[in-house]
């Protein structure tokens, strides 16, 4: 029986795009000079949003069992939705 080497090949081609799209400059933003990378701005909106959040749910009387727990999973996520959206 005979194999074809062309899955192979399409394989090897995927892996080394993929491996490739690592290579470019990681994003990074100029404030006055100085460049400071994304994901610390994204950080920084995410740990916002979840104080926000925290706000909103205190207005309406939302009470969390484990508000050490809950707060920073909610910062976690809105920083790596924001990650995912902009970059």
């Amino acid at each position: 029986m005979r194999t074809s080497a062309r899955p192979w090949t399409i394989c090897t081609a995927a892996c080394a795009a993929f491996a490739c799209c690592g290579c470019s400059n990681a994003p990074a933003f100029d404030v006055m000079g100085s460049l400071f990378p994304a994901w610390l701005l994204c950080i920084a909106l995410g740990i916002l949003l979840a104080a926000l959040a925290r706000w909103i749910l205190i207005r309406v009387h939302i009470h969390l069992l484990f508000p050490m727990l809950a707060y920073p999973c909610l910062a976690a996520a809105f920083t790596f939705a924001i990650w995912q959206i902009f970059f």
